[in-house]
């Protein structure tokens, strides 16, 4: 029953936080109408950003080189 107790538990916290996002996101939305309708269009239009295959096959190249870097560490450690 202690998991079951739990969840619930998590559940409830997560519905707080949720209630106060919606309050401080329905702040943004007035403040934004009250700006105009210039500002809201401002507001809905950000774009997400999107990352090259070859950024992410550079980020991906230096997590390898960093990780050898501490295996090497952890092996000359352990000896």
């Amino acid at each position: 029953m202690t998991i079951l107790a739990a969840i619930r538990r998590e559940e409830r916290k997560i519905e707080k936080q949720l209630g106060k996002l919606q309050h401080r996101l329905n702040g943004i939305r007035t403040a934004s109408k009250a700006l105009g309708h210039s500002a809201q269009s401002e507001v809905v239009g950000a774009k997400k950003r999107v990352l090259s295959a070859a950024g992410r096959a550079a980020i991906v190249k230096a997590a390898k080189k960093r990780w050898a870097k501490v295996r090497k560490q952890a092996r000359k450690a352990g000896s």
